[in-house]
């Protein structure tokens, strides 16, 4: 294998485990809020705060390797995408702030604050939507390059059906994602009544979620034809997605292997999303930049893949020790004292 297609491919897998751990975090704020306003605070609140305690630390790792990477690997993209991204870039990082303050601050009563709590929910929400814009650059339209000067095209992102896709998308997905994730929690804790509150979330944001998927796909075929096509080539990717989907709605209606079912959920996502990814290639940002016109040195490049997969090798056995010791600890998931 290339190492442009290694380089990638380490770096869209950090971006799926960021997918997946920050869309649990996201989700699980805003039904933190959401339960306040709906007075259900004292059902699920409890499930929704075992899980964070030991978990929001670690949530943007996945992020940081895959912005140092994507400006290691690929240096091209720092000058294509630094114009377009310093006004959402600058958003999310405030925003992720924000939710950064609430934990620090929650053992001072942030957790009982009704400010707190909106800013912690609305973030959940704000921020996939602005780092979604990323995916929306890529696909080409919005930057503009005029002899060795680029220029971002702010207007044009604002008022493009398929930006609003992507944006709807992604806050539809983590709703959906957390949700499915947290009735399995709920049922590992052994609370009833928090896991037929969250099941009814989960229920509620599959439709959404399926309907902003075609949105995405209606709007990319009039944005961007080429990427469009490429799919069909891909499409037992997608179909397997799909199918994965229909498994998990049926094992949550059903209230069957929701353990499962939430894995059926996370390969929903891996296939549609390295899907997504695959058929992009080789494009970074179309027109501008494919994988092979921005990679770095060699020498650099092989030195960043070691790195990073030594990353990966010190990750996982921390996240499996975090999920052994916390996660899925049968006392802590109880809220029991160990």
């Amino acid at each position: 294998m290339q190492l442009e297609l290694i380089g990638i491919t380490i770096l869209w897998t950090f971006l799926y485990g960021y997918l997946i751990v920050a869309s649990i975090d996201f989700g699980a704020g805003f039904f933190s809020y959401y339960s306040l306003l709906t007075r259900q605070e004292h059902i699920i609140n409890g499930v929704i705060n075992r899980y964070l305690s030991p978990v929001w630390e670690v949530t943007n790792v996945f992020l940081v390797f895959f912005f140092v990477g994507i400006v290691g690997f690929f240096p091209d993209t720092a000058y294509y995408y630094g114009t377009a991204l310093l006004l959402p870039g600058g958003i999310a990082l405030l925003l992720l702030s924000i939710r950064g303050s609430f934990y620090a601050f929650a053992n001072y009563g942030a957790r009982k604050s009704r400010t707190y709590l909106f800013l912690y929910g609305m973030t959940g929400l704000f921020i996939p939507a602005s780092l979604s814009t990323v995916l929306t650059i890529s696909e080409g339209g919005f930057i503009e390059k005029r002899g060795e000067e680029v220029h971002f095209l702010p207007w044009e992102l604002l008022t493009s059906p398929y930006s609003w896709a992507v944006v709807l998308l992604a806050i539809v997905s983590v709703l959906f994602i957390s949700a499915s994730f947290l009735t399995y929690y709920a049922f590992k804790a052994g609370d009833k009544k928090a896991m037929e509150v969250l099941r009814t979330y989960a229920l509620s944001w599959s439709g959404p979620t399926i309907l902003s998927s075609l949105f995405v796909f209606a709007a990319l075929s009039q944005h961007n034809m080429q990427h469009f096509e490429n799919m069909f080539g891909l499409a037992w990717m997608f179909l397997l997605s799909l199918v994965c989907f229909l498994g998990a709605i049926i094992l949550i209606w059903r209230r069957r292997a929701l353990g499962w079912s939430f894995v059926l959920v996370m390969l929903q996502f891996a296939f549609a999303f390295y899907g997504y990814g695959i058929s992009h290639m080789p494009y970074l940002l179309y027109p501008y930049v494919t994988v092979q016109s921005a990679l770095t040195h060699s020498t650099m490049g092989w030195a960043l893949v070691i790195s990073f997969i030594a990353g990966l090798l010190l990750l996982i056995p921390s996240l499996f020790l975090l999920m052994r010791l916390f996660l899925f600890s049968a006392k802590y998931v109880r809220g029991e004292p160990k």
